[in-house]
């Protein structure tokens, strides 16, 4: 008999400072607690999971008893991107994180890339996504040059509008750049960001986004598709995972394409792993400090649990978890170090099972490997014996 693991990543939905938090400027961090206590959200489906329940949380919990397993995740490794906190969440540990290039990348490193592309660059520098193309977006369509930019994550963004760069051409340059990102500049993404629009204050990002990311050892997903399961990523999941372990993809943009490409999964019949990134979170509230937006999604997500509850199968299980912190209320516009909530359900799933501080996000990976009895283990310890 088939059933499913449906994996759900609030992209940077954090509740609270990790111990380590100090040392990336986060001692204050706490995205859901801020936001909840500032904006008070209605998310009744979450709270009633337990989500208030949590240890440490520090936001009033629902009066009723949980109907869900609860608990928060501590992140192990170095780094609070998303490439790392998904790697960690499917079983893989990193000692030192991404590197970051607060001052730009190497004039060397980029002329090369220049050579190797075709183009002229303009930009090379830390920059807001939407900020960067007002400022340079009438260069670069008068000169053709791309816009390179970073920010505080390990990341090389490539902007370019359609109608200069098409498209194909620009994710065959993100290719170039992520196969040129090596040793000492290997950044966890290479990010194409395409745009449209003709002048300052018209332009648009559009939903062809690509995330080119460094490839990963091996993952859960690996291991569920080596025992012969699907795994079916939805939103940019094939990308953080260089594709790899992924059996089937909706790379759907944005929470309602890839809420909407969820539901169409659940109703697919398959045996294995449904593994959800909504980015809107992080990309469209959290990096722009928009604590009244990001209670709104939270607020959309919530209306739409009871759908995918009701869509479960008898031995379906639910996790909802997130990848690391991004506190619209912190100082700055960088993601930020936190524990990550965790929330079980499923039909045969205890109720009101308080899971605790976990010791590492990889629990969820070896849950998952646990509940398709997969034998080979990665990092973490299932939690399975607790929920069912």
């Amino acid at each position: 008999m088939s059933k499913k693991a449906i994996l759900i990543v609030l992209d940077s939905v954090g509740i609270g400072a990790l111990p380590d938090a100090a040392a990336y400027g986060d001692a204050c961090a706490d995205t859901l607690g801020h936001i909840i206590n500032t904006c008070h959200p209605d998310i009744p489906n979450m709270m009633a999971l337990g989500l208030g329940h949590i240890d440490g949380a520090s936001f009033p919990a629902a009066e009723c008893a949980p109907k869900g397993c609860y608990g928060k995740l501590r992140e192990v490794s170095a780094g609070k991107d998303t490439t790392t906190g998904h790697w960690e969440i499917a079983g893989v540990q990193l000692s030192r994180p991404f590197p970051t290039f607060p001052n730009g990348f190497p004039q060397d490193f980029i002329e090369r890339f220049e050579k190797a592309v075709g183009r002229g660059t303009i930009g090379n520098k830390p920059a807001s996504g939407t900020a960067i193309l007002d400022e340079l977006g009438e260069e670069h369509i008068k000169t053709g040059k791309l816009i390179v930019y970073t920010s505080a994550d390990s990341v090389f963004q490539i902007a370019a509008n359609e109608a200069v760069v098409p498209l194909e051409e620009l994710y065959r340059i993100c290719e170039i750049a992520r196969e040129m990102l090596t040793g000492d500049l290997e950044v966890g993404r290479v990010i194409a960001r395409p745009f449209v629009g003709e002048h300052a204050g018209g332009f648009k990002r559009t939903g062809g986004r690509r995330d080119f990311s460094a490839m990963p050892p091996k993952t859960m997903c690996d291991l569920l598709e080596e025992a012969g399961k699907t795994v079916y990523g939805v939103g940019k999941i094939e990308d953080i995972f260089g594709h790899r372990g992924i059996t089937k993809s909706n790379h759907a943009a944005g929470n309602p394409a890839c809420m909407e490409a969820t539901f169409a999964a659940m109703g697919e019949d398959f045996d294995g792993l449904l593994f959800v990134n909504l980015v809107d979170f992080d990309m469209v509230f959290g990096h722009r400090r928009d604590a009244k937006g990001y209670a709104g999604a939270l607020e959309a997500f919530d209306r739409q649990l009871p759908q995918i509850m009701d869509m479960m199968g008898e031995d379906d299980i639910l996790m909802l978890t997130a990848d690391h912190g991004c506190d619209p209320c912190h100082t700055g516009t960088d993601h930020t170090r936190e524990h990550t909530p965790l929330l079980v359900w499923g039909k045969k799933v205890r109720s009101g099972v308080n899971l605790g501080t976990r010791e590492t996000y990889a629990d969820i990976a070896a849950t998952v490997l646990d509940f398709f009895g997969v034998d080979e283990k990665l990092k973490g310890k299932s939690f399975l014996s607790e929920i069912l």
